[in-house]
């Protein structure tokens, strides 16, 4: 009897062992002649459990986990290959309290599937978005998902469907396509996961948004940190072509679309839009003045749909499902759901997929766990290096665009950092200025220069020197840097800042209340 075991290939289950527990299990087999088919599958998200083996039995997947090579010997031994009981023994996988009370959408297929077995996706409902957009006309595309509600998951919230409106209006003998997928946000690996797990979804979210807008040449720009994604990013494009999902005359149709993959320049800043495009065209990475919007004038002066991975492989779902069907997720105007990452000083790391409108305090300590040195929770950074960080006071308003948006936060791209009542909050402070002078391209004096400055100030309020007068000019700068800043880099820098100053002024030294400031 032939048996199939689950083994995670995305790369924090490699860094973790998988690979080593793979080959185990193979040579373990083979000794035992036992007849195992081993699948690599991608992470269900479940960082603390991994490697998390999972085994096909009648009642459903059982999951083992996380499981190190000298487990491996009593896992045969109890005949975990069966779904037998074992202290590993994590159940069916579907019913882990974390992964039952999220809403996967995007997420569907990650963790389940083989990532480059285009058999599996099609049989997972892959491609139906496609083949019903191929049915319909280019301005019903676009109102579909302009319905649904979708927003840029990239961090600027921008509604996908306009941005895809304006491109589709715009005549032009070319436009093109763009992936960014340069994600840099400390804390943040969903667009990852997506394209190491689940590789064909972003694939078929742009020849969807080809269709829609009348492009015919797509590229992922992809973050230079990740090998695992290159390799299976640029073998799922050539299965695709092979099986008429790429190239000419896709499905039977009129339509033509080619895919490639560009590495990233290693820079932050070209996780901007115009920033990206310029060094897709080879040149350094700098922002550009808007306007023209690159909606209008993108790659190569051509109209051009710039959107991040998660927003592209969400159009898939919501072509195959309806526009309402995804519109019925969250609240208000963030509608759908958002794959948060949990990161930091957490006992539970990893990714959660739930519609907009769950907690900071559910997340942190329901998914979460609570920090992993079992002290406070003292605050949560929410939305990469440029995002406010969040008191713990404020832990229970809802994840939503708005709601963040009056406190002066930013959901972005849905990336959460855990901090325990040990940080030092004018250290971080000092750090978002430090990561800005680093990162900036240079072009804007405010974020080329006021960075700098603002770790020279953050330093004189540290040391006690004219700490009135430097508290004062700190946020004088800070304001400047929203105000006069070319693009987000140096716009938002100052938002951890000054949200560490409101709310934690005795990690400054002072001694005042600065909460209502």
């Amino acid at each position: 009897m032939s048996y199939k075991i689950y083994i995670p290939i995305d790369s924090t289950a490699k860094s973790l062992g998988a690979n080593e527990v793979a080959h185990l299990i193979e040579l373990k087999a083979q000794s035992r002649k036992i007849d195992l088919q081993i699948i690599r599958n991608g992470s269900r998200g479940l960082f603390w459990l991994e490697p998390m083996l999972e085994v096909e039995t009648d009642q459903g997947r059982i999951a083992y986990g996380p499981v190190t090579e000298n487990d491996i010997e009593s896992l045969f031994d109890a005949e975990f290959f069966m779904g037998k009981a074992h202290p590993l023994c994590l159940g069916v996988t579907e019913e882990i309290d974390w992964l039952k009370k999220q809403e996967r959408l995007t997420f569907a297929r990650v963790g389940v599937i083989d990532p480059i077995n285009i058999k599996d996706y099609e049989k997972h409902d892959g491609f139906k978005g496609l083949k019903k957009a191929i049915q319909l006309k280019p301005n019903e595309i676009v109102k579909e998902v302009t319905d649904s509600g979708l927003r840029g998951r990239g961090g600027a919230a921008f509604p996908t469907g306009i941005k895809w409106q304006t491109v589709h209006d715009v005549p032009s003998d070319k436009k093109y396509i763009v992936c960014n997928a340069d994600e840099g946000d400390s804390g943040t690996y969903s667009d990852r996961m997506i394209m190491e797990n689940d590789p064909f979804v972003l694939i078929e979210g742009m020849i969807i948004a080809g269709l829609a807008v009348g492009a015919d040449k797509g590229y992922i720009y992809l973050r230079s940190e990740y090998p695992d994604a290159l390799k299976v990013l640029n073998e799922a494009i050539e299965t695709a072509k092979q099986n008429n999902y790429l190239g000419q005359n896709i499905l039977g149709s009129q339509f033509n679309f080619e895919l490639e993959v560009t590495r990233a320049a290693g820079a932050y800043i070209c996780g901007e839009e115009t920033s990206l495009l310029e060094s897709l065209e080879g040149k350094r990475g700098m922002v550009r003045y808007k306007p023209p919007l690159p909606a209008i004038e993108g790659l190569y002066g051509k109209p051009t749909v710039v959107n991040n991975v998660i927003s592209l492989a969400t159009v898939p779902i919501i072509l195959d499902k309806g526009a309402k069907h995804y519109a019925d997720f969250g609240m208000g105007r963030s509608k759908g759901t958002l794959p948060i990452q949990l990161a930091g000083n957490l006992k539970k790391t990893g990714l959660i997929e739930k519609a907009f409108g769950i907690t900071l305090r559910e997340l942190l300590y329901e998914f979460g766990g609570g920090s992993a040195t079992g002290k406070p929770i003292k605050a949560a950074q929410v939305g990469g290096p440029l995002g406010a960080f969040i008191p713990e006071a404020q832990f229970d308003m809802p994840l939503d665009y708005e709601t963040f948006a009056k406190v002066n936060a930013v959901v972005g791209h849905g990336g959460i950092v855990a901090f325990d009542d040990t940080v030092d909050m004018s250290k971080m402070a000092r750090y978002s200025f430090e990561f800005c002078a680093i990162e900036s391209c240079g072009k804007c004096t405010p974020c080329r220069i006021g960075s700098t400055r603002g770790m020279e100030v953050i330093d004189k309020i540290k040391s006690g020197i004219d700490v009135e007068k430097n508290e004062k000019l700190l946020r004088d700068l800070s304001e400047t840097m929203v105000d006069g800043s070319l693009c987000a880099m140096g716009g938002m820098t100052p938002f951890p800042v000054i949200s560490a100053l409101n709310y934690f002024p005795a990690d400054f030294g002072l001694d005042k209340d600065l909460s209502k400031a």
